[in-house]
This record gives structure tokens, sequence and C-alpha cells, in this order.
């Protein structure tokens, strides 16, 4: 299959590409940076912004599927404030989906997250949640995607976590109970490429419904890893590894909050300039209300057993006994 992979160069793009490549697919990546990604000789990439329909509209012709990864991280806040979230997940599926129908893809797989509501808490939320209603709504096939924190390497989490949660001593809102199920990249991307392919994962073992059609089409995925972590023991998880420990002083959520809110007044370049300050608002702060996790593990539906996904101290110390 020819398959378009939007994003391709980011943290999940990038193992993503390579993964397809390795099934025997023509793969494209489009990014605004093609060439940052680490990618293979054999993937092909083209330079293109979501937020620009007329630079992204070429890369569709001929192609089979497209991958829809871009995204703004709901870790920071965005440099040009909460209305880049809309103009990205939403607009930019919106381009993303126009440019699909326009030249006949077949299948769109979406990248979306846990909770994406358009009702939701956070702006991130409420964005991806609309960028869903885009994709439903559109004339082609879909499968959607809402994983919980993916890490492995070059992912951000880890480093976010280790940012936020300074060593040794470290104020956490809540004391650090919001809980995440976090799910190793490459674990995650041959699940998403089994949504275009079926790999030897459908309902049968060969990819394929009784009617030899995709049986992931029309399907909204959950993802999650083997285990529920807190804040906390993630951040102890991550020092730890580096030979540091953690003492988490919980600080109570309606304090955090004052505190979080205030910082949407200060520039994002002056929290950029301060090292160890990660760029949060009180958008971050909402989001730390919530769990990131699934009621049921949707890895299932792709011949998984959560219990073989890799473990975060398993990634972060290979050799421990």
């Amino acid at each position: 299959m020819r398959i378009l992979v939007v994003g391709g160069t980011g943290f999940i793009g990038t193992h993503l590409c390579r993964e397809l490549l390795d099934r025997g697919h023509e793969v494209t990546a489009l990014s605004r940076s093609p060439d940052d990604g680490d990618l293979p000789e054999d993937v092909r990439t083209v330079m293109g912004d979501v937020t620009a329909y007329d630079s992204i509209e070429r890369a569709f012709e001929a192609q089979d599927a497209v991958f829809n990864l871009v995204a703004l991280s709901p870790l920071f806040r965005p440099a040009s404030g909460n209305e880049m979230h809309y103009r990205v997940h939403e607009g930019g599926t919106a381009n993303v989906v126009r440019a699909a129908e326009e030249h006949g893809v077949g299948l769109i797989v979406q990248m979306s997250a846990l909770g994406a509501d358009q009702n939701g808490e956070t702006a991130y939320i409420r964005s991806k949640g609309l960028a869903e209603g885009v994709v439903r709504s559109s004339e082609l096939e879909w499968v959607i995607f809402r994983p919980s924190v993916v890490f492995g390497d070059g992912g951000e989490f880890i480093p976010y976590t280790k940012q936020l949660a300074l060593p040794y001593v470290t104020p956490l809102p809540g004391g650090g109970k919001t809980r995440f199920q976090p799910i190793w990249v490459n674990d995650f991307a041959p699940m998403l490429a089994d949504a275009v392919d079926g790999g030897d994962r459908g309902s049968d073992g060969t990819g394929e419904d009784e009617n030899g059609d995709n049986p992931h089409v029309g399907h909204v995925y959950e993802i999650g890893g083997p285990e529920v972590l807190t804040l906390a023991e993630i951040a102890e998880l991550a020092h730890g590894a580096d030979g540091r420990s953690v003492g988490i002083v919980p600080i109570p959520m309606s304090l955090a909050s004052v505190g979080l809110t205030s910082l949407d007044f200060v520039p994002a370049s002056v929290l950029d300039a301060l090292p160890g300050v990660p760029r949060m608002g009180s958008d971050q702060y909402r989001s730390l209300r919530f769990d990131n996790t699934v009621v049921e593990n949707d890895v299932t539906a792709f011949g998984v057993d959560p219990d073989d996904l890799l473990t975060l101290a398993e990634y972060l110390t290979p050799n421990a006994d």
C-alpha cells in the first residue's frame, strides 16, 4: 500500500514509518521540517503544514491510506496560546480530511487522545474531540486511536516528568496522584500499522474479517500500557534510573491552580529561558485533575496481551535483575 504519514518525522511518526516500511509498504512522511526526522532512506519525505491546505494537498495524490499524527503536546502551554490547539487539531485535521477526500484516499487513521471530548476540561481535550468529529463525519473509512502517554527513545514524557518533578525533594499538585498508563512506542507502532493492513492480528488471525474487510474500520481504540502508575511513581522510576531519589511534597490542588493560572500571564519565551521550569499554565493544571487511564485496554483488539507489553521500569532499567 502507499501510505502517507502526516507528522511522520515526529516521535511516534518515525517509529511508525519504520514499521510500515518493514511491512513492505511505500511510505511518505509529511512534515513541516522533513529533514529533522531520523528516517530510513526508503521513506520519501515531503514538506507541508497542516494549517495551510495548499502546502499539503499534493502529497495525498495516489495514496491509499493516511495517518494523521500531527499534534501539539498536552504537557506544555503552546507558545502562541491555547487557540493553537484548535488551529492544529481541529483545523489541521479538517485540511487532512479534505485533501484525502479530494484525492480518493480510502482510509484515515487518526491519532486522538484519552478523554477526547469537544466539551472537555482543557483546550487540548476539546480540540481533540472536535477533530474526531471531523473524521467521523467525513467520507473516508476511519480508525481512531486514543492512547495514554507514550514513552520511548525520543519521547518527551520522561524528560518532562523529570523537569516537573525535580529529584530529591519536589512539590507536586495533589501529591502526584494523577494516574497514567504509559505504553512503549515500539509496542504501540505495530498496532497503528495493523489498523491499515491488519497484519496477522485480525479477528480470524489473517487481518481480515469474514468479508475480507479491514476489521478495525469504524472503531475507536483506547490504548494503555501494562500497568497504571501515578505521576509520583513515574518520577521515582525516572530519577531512580539515574541513581537519584525523589521526595514528594504534596501541594493542594487549589494552591496549584492559583500558581499555574498565574503562569498564563508569563510569556512562553520567558519560561523557555528558565532552566528546569516547564512551560505550563492553567490548562496543564486542569489536565492533572483527571486520570489518563483506560477503562478497558483495547490492545486486545490487535491480539496483544497487556501483560506482554514492556513496562516503564523495564524500559528505564533494562539490565536490572
